[in-house]
């Protein structure tokens, strides 16, 4: 699983570029001013890094980079839950045009940079040339530490957050009780006032639709009086024409057969006038004007309409204002319940403690694991006799970092105090320091390609030699790509890959090609000696390519 192919462009100064990348460890050389990082620069692009103007080739409308990688297993799931097609290799493209805008793809489907950058972190690790800034940083080394311990910090730092929000709901309820216990009781005094007339949900409605009946049921009775004598009046009745013209038409359907469907229509209107009129009977029966219950309504009526006024809401929203009264006091009552507040703080402080302690126990145990293998790297990187130290001290409260300040501390030789890192004086001993860390921290995670950017920078020597081995080692087990001008670093590397620039009509221009045989003793004298090339640099680069050559085969 590895980076298998990068194409640009009209990146910076690159016009067009397409590259194939072996597996195993390949070293990326050139002139000062080259542009030896620009592929580095590139990929770190392709892997959702912030996009600006600039990187576009200068005339051209935009740039683009594709990166192709072998599929990780452990991105699969990502890719499905994203909607990205999972093939077998990975393909990510960015364009960033003129103005600075950029897109992105996965698999062709469009993408987000930060969806690049959450792909980018199961595919390549990088170190950068100032790897040893990040040494002198307090969440820099922390995240080193528990990385190395295989540890996530994520639980962590969501229980500080809800311990520090049980914290602020305690401590706000103790500043507040006298304002709440005054809220409390206006608002106690409020729902007794409305709880007195305990208003329905619909009441309203119904006490205006009853009022309005028994304020015109005089009007009302009349209407009905008028209308039964209508119906059932001796003469002038409408029931008694109808019966008649009903029995006529009957008396000769035998004879019109058309008249059977006309007297049935007669019938069922006869049904219903006399359905009409036992209805006008029952309701002259029942209804009188009944003074007295509408003197109850009048009384009712004017409850709800004073204190509707009194808290300014129309007469429909009493029973709405009286719920949300009794709700808010609830949430009072939660909140003057200092005792139920004391024991969930109590609650989520336990919790985060439990995860803090299991995390100090991490890092206890892993501190001088780490403190071991960057010792033993630092042997061999020019500072024998040196100690590398994980200093673990108890912070001065629990933080959401947990419970103990991490911090590095070095002894250049044997017999000298370690000192913390950013104390160390040579600029030297700390790259040496950073690129034991890195070679050490290496191991870790998921990301199959590691690529060094220049952090062999202050090295040289039998160091030099050194630092091509370990980077060689690493190669056995995963793609490593080293951006360096050390000649011991890239005699070292199984392929050898050479930035070129030269100058066109249209302004310079970069390439990249991978050099064999004469050419590549050719690149390594040019490390060694510069540009004039003699008998004597170009012996030494057969010789440093040979003598890398015997030890890879040993």
């Amino acid at each position: 699983m590895s980076l298998k192919r990068i194409a640009l462009r009209d990146f910076v100064i690159v016009r067009e570029l397409e590259l194939d990348l072996a597996d195993g460890f390949s070293v990326l050389t050139g002139e000062t001013g080259a542009g030896k990082s620009i592929l580095v620069d590139a990929l770190q692009l392709a892997l959702g890094a912030r996009a600006e103007a600039t990187v576009v080739r200068e005339g051209a409308p935009r740039a683009e980079i594709t990166a192709e990688f072998d599929l990780p297993a452990s991105l699969l799931p990502w890719l499905q839950e994203a909607g990205f097609d999972s093939a077998d290799a990975l393909l990510l493209r960015r364009t960033v045009d003129n103005q600075g805008k950029s897109r992105a793809w996965i698999n062709g489907s469009a993408a987000t940079a930060t969806q690049l950058r959450e792909v980018g972190d199961h595919l390549v690790d990088i170190h950068g040339q100032h790897a040893w800034q990040s040494l002198t940083r307090p969440a820099s080394v922390r995240s080193l530490l528990d990385g190395y311990a295989g540890v996530n910090t994520e639980k962590l730092q969501q229980l500080w957050t809800v311990w520090r929000s049980a914290q602020k709901t305690l401590a706000d309820a103790r500043a507040a009780q006298d304002s709440l216990q005054r809220e409390r009781e206006r608002l106690a005094w409020q729902i007794g006032e409305v709880d007195k007339l305990a208003p329905g949900a619909d009441e309203w409605d119904e006490l205006n639709a009853s009022h309005t009946r028994l304020s015109h049921a005089q009007a009302l009775l009349d209407a009905a009086q008028g209308a039964q004598e209508l119906l059932d009046a001796d003469e002038g009745s409408a029931r008694r024409p109808l019966a008649q013209a009903v029995d006529a038409l009957r008396a000769q359907e035998h004879l019109e057969p058309q008249f059977r469907e006309i007297a049935e229509v007669l019938g069922s209107s006869l049904a219903q006038l006399e359905d009409a009129a036992h209805s006008l009977h029952a309701y002259l029966r029942k209804t009188d004007l009944d003074p007295e219950r509408l003197a109850e309504l009048d009384e009712r009526m004017s409850l709800w309409v004073s204190l509707s006024r009194r808290y300014k809401r129309t007469p429909a929203e009493l029973p709405a204002l009286l719920a949300s009264w009794k709700d808010e006091l609830a949430k009072l009552d939660a909140a003057a319940d200092l005792a139920a507040l004391e024991a969930a703080e109590k609650r989520e402080q336990e919790a985060f403690l439990a995860e803090a302690r299991a995390l100090s126990k991490a890092r206890t145990k892993a501190a001088p694991q780490l403190a071991k293998a960057v010792t033993q790297a630092m042997q061999g990187l020019g500072m024998q006799g040196g100690r590398f130290e994980v200093a673990l001290e108890k912070a001065e409260g629990p933080s959401a970092h947990g419970l103990e300040e991490v911090s590095f501390l070095v002894a250049g030789h044997a017999g000298s105090t370690p000192r913390p890192v950013g104390k160390v004086a040579s600029g030297g001993e700390l790259s040496r320091i950073a690129l034991a860390i890195a070679v050490t921290t290496s191991r870790l995670g998921e990301a199959q390609t590691l690529i060094f950017d220049e952090v062999d920078s202050g090295v040289g020597g039998a160091v030099a030699e050194t630092v091509g081995r370990l980077m060689k080692q690493l190669g056995r087990d995963r793609q490593v790509l080293a951006v360096t001008h050390l000649p011991q670093v890239a005699a070292c590397a199984d392929h050898h890959l050479v930035v070129a620039k030269q100058a066109r009509a249209k302004g310079v221009e970069s390439s990249v090609a991978g050099v064999e045989g004469e050419q590549r003793v050719a690149e390594i004298a040019r490390m060694l000696g510069g540009e004039r090339l003699s008998g004597t640099t170009l012996a030494h680069a057969k010789e440093m390519l040979g003598d890398a050559a015997a030890a890879r085969e040993s």
